[in-house]
């Protein structure tokens, strides 16, 4: 997924996101956002070189039914841009990695899984709870 780019290894005693950790998660963060942007370029220039008007109409729902798999994928692709955004505007404003519901360190494991966790295992599982019963 995000290039090479080596989990961060905690020290015993560090500080929780100080400048060694808030580096290392912008230089995540930024690999990945790059990688989704010239997913977005190549999806662009497939599209338009792949464009063909079949004379077959079933060539053409297939086509048309690949083109529209590719563009939800790039509309996720979109969607976790903008999460990525956010999370580099947490870590220019100091709140990355700090639960968004009750305020305590998400920790560095859960975000190297996850760049973009805005909530702590507890509230995320509480969250999910909730979902799944509001669901039924």
């Amino acid at each position: 997924m995000i290039e090479e780019i080596a989990p961060y290894q905690e020290v015993v005693g560090e500080e929780y996101m100080n400048e060694d950790q808030k580096s290392h998660f912008r230089d995540l963060l930024w690999a990945w956002k790059r990688e989704l942007m010239e997913e977005v370029d190549r999806t662009v220039h497939h599209m338009q070189d792949e464009a063909a008007n079949f004379p077959d109409p079933n060539d053409r729902a297939t086509q048309e039914s690949e083109f529209s798999l590719e563009l939800r994928t790039r509309d996720r692709e979109r969607k976790l841009i903008k999460k990525i955004d956010e999370a580099l505007d947490k870590l220019d404003h100091d709140e990355y990695g700090y639960c968004e519901s009750c305020g305590i360190e998400i920790g560095i494991r859960r975000l190297e899984a996850r760049p973009t966790a805005t909530l702590c295992i507890d509230c995320k599982t509480l969250d999910e709870i909730r979902e799944k019963h509001m669901g039924k």
